[in-house]
């Protein structure tokens, strides 16, 4: 049996597309960097140092959509987009985690 098809990416400019690209992984960086859901030192430090990195890009993408004129976030597609490519359940890794009840 197949996986369910998931719906499909709305129609998004290429900046619009690396926009939501870069802010994805700047959310995934900073969910492996979370303390409240860390495993280990090791892996928050190898993503705050790729953080630096991934920052720049995000910052980059923003830049060259205002250069071309694309001055308004189209915010209702956009979070479309989010949703089709799991942000919910990625940028819940960056939140504190509900308190355990043991």
């Amino acid at each position: 049996m197949l996986p369910p098809e998931l719906p499909p990416l709305p129609a998004l400019t290429r900046a619009e597309g690396e926009l939501i690209d870069r802010y994805l992984e700047v959310v995934d960086l900073l969910g492996r960097i979370n303390p409240a859901r860390a495993h280990d030192t090791y892996g928050g430090l190898r993503a705050a140092q790729a953080l630096v990195g991934a920052a720049a890009a995000l910052r980059d993408a923003l830049a060259l959509m205002h250069q071309r004129g694309e001055t308004e976030v189209h915010t209702p597609t956009l979070a479309r987009a989010l949703r089709v490519l799991d942000g919910e359940r990625r940028a819940a890794r960056v939140t504190v985690p509900p308190p355990r009840s043991d």
